[in-house]
């Protein structure tokens, strides 16, 4: 294919992506109601109430809401979309790889959003609500909780995607784990820095209850990082890793379905 052809397809690619967001989110908004009432769940069952002060605020909320959830609905489309444009300048293994890589890297951003709201979040707005005592009553408008929920929410499908960036990033040389032990305090650090930036609150309970699950994450990576060089440690010696056989016929399956023989 030509430049000209490349950009065009890029092109088809980018609006396949739009129309489809936006037709997953004129199909959820019909649903807007009852994810909404899931995402008040936290705060409705301490018996408060949302409420709402501008004429609009209603309206423009269950628009962003959903427009998140169209973007998520639509994800597995985008990837797809995205899988199809690069697949073709790979090889065979390289196709069963990035496969498993945009298989993963999807799992990996739902399953962080879902904990963070089903862990994290409950817990931490749980708290906050009664931070105030008795003698204050929560005021909670709309708009402003529900961009919180998602600003909270967002952060924790990315993060969730680091164990992944690390092995990619052990397998170019980019990153080692003696590195990442030795740079272990700062990522304590860092850790509690995206953590305050993402709660904006000055309890410190909530701002270490959504550190701990990152820094989990990047000793998790970090032992990533340390089997991907094992790995590969024995590529070089000239060595081999005996997958269980069961691993062997799945990945042998897996090439065969990316791969047709001819």
């Amino acid at each position: 294919m030509t430049v000209v052809e490349h950009l065009e397809e890029l092109r088809r690619l980018l609006i396949i992506s739009i129309v489809s967001t936006l037709v997953m989110a004129v199909v959820c908004w019909f649903f807007s109601d009852a994810f909404l009432k899931i995402l008040l769940e936290p705060v409705t069952k301490t018996g408060n109430k949302i409420i709402y002060i501008g004429v609009t605020e209603a309206v423009f909320t269950k628009i962003k809401l959903a427009f998140f959830l169209g973007f998520l609905a639509s994800l597995p489309v985008i990837l797809w979309q995205f899988w199809s444009f690069i697949l073709p300048a790979l090889r065979k293994v390289e196709r069963v790889y990035f496969t498993l890589f945009v298989f993963t890297s999807f799992v990996l951003f739902i399953g962080g959003i879902a904990f963070g709201f089903l862990v994290v979040f409950k817990m931490c707005v749980s708290f906050l609500m009664r931070y105030g005592g008795a003698e204050l009553v929560p005021m909670l408008t709309i708009g402003n909780y529900v961009s919180f929920t998602l600003n909270f929410l967002l952060p924790f499908g990315l993060i969730f995607e680091m164990p992944l960036a690390s092995y990619f990033l052990a397998r170019l040389g980019v990153i080692s784990y003696r590195t990442m032990v030795k740079v272990r305090k700062f990522a304590v650090l860092a850790a509690v820095i995206v953590a305050s930036a993402v709660v904006a609150s000055p309890d410190i309970f909530s701002v270490l209850l959504f550190a701990s699950p990152i820094y989990l994450l990047y000793e998790i990576s970090a032992t990533v990082v340390r089997v991907t060089e094992w790995t590969m440690g024995l590529k070089m010696s000239g060595k081999t890793f005996d997958l269980p056989a069961p691993v062997k016929r799945l990945m042998k399956r897996a090439r065969d379905f990316m791969v047709p023989a001819k």
